[in-house]
């Protein structure tokens, strides 16, 4: 499993570690698997953190305006993983702190759009 302290990238997400996050965003709910879906693949095969509940949420995410740029705030150390069974991207390791998650871009003839992993 990789850690890091800075930043880190899993896929087409990069994961930055910040100071604080912005006011006035939206917290995401978990799924019915209690995982939160970082990043969804289009192969069906998402970026998750899967949650423990006791006695706050392990990891809270937030999102805004922009659909490319999400942010963590990881409340006790926990991983992101790849629900892929075969040519999966290695698990991530995060430590408590603040984070924030951006996709990547890339430029096609009609104009910029999301990495698809």
């Amino acid at each position: 499993m990789k850690t890091f302290e800075k930043c880190a990238a899993q896929g087409d997400v990069l994961f930055v570690k910040v100071d604080a996050i912005p006011d006035g965003l939206t917290e995401q709910k978990p799924n019915d698997r209690n995982e939160l879906v970082i990043t969804h693949s289009e192969t069906g095969h998402d970026h998750v953190m899967v949650l423990d509940r006791a006695p706050e949420p392990a990891v809270q995410m937030f999102n805004g305006d922009n659909p490319l740029i999400s942010w963590l705030k990881v409340n006790r150390p926990t991983s992101l993983d790849h629900k892929r069974q075969h040519h999966t991207h290695e698990s991530i390791q995060f430590q408590p702190g603040m984070y924030e998650i951006r996709r990547q871009q890339e430029q096609t003839p009609e104009g910029w759009r999301r990495v698809a992993d």
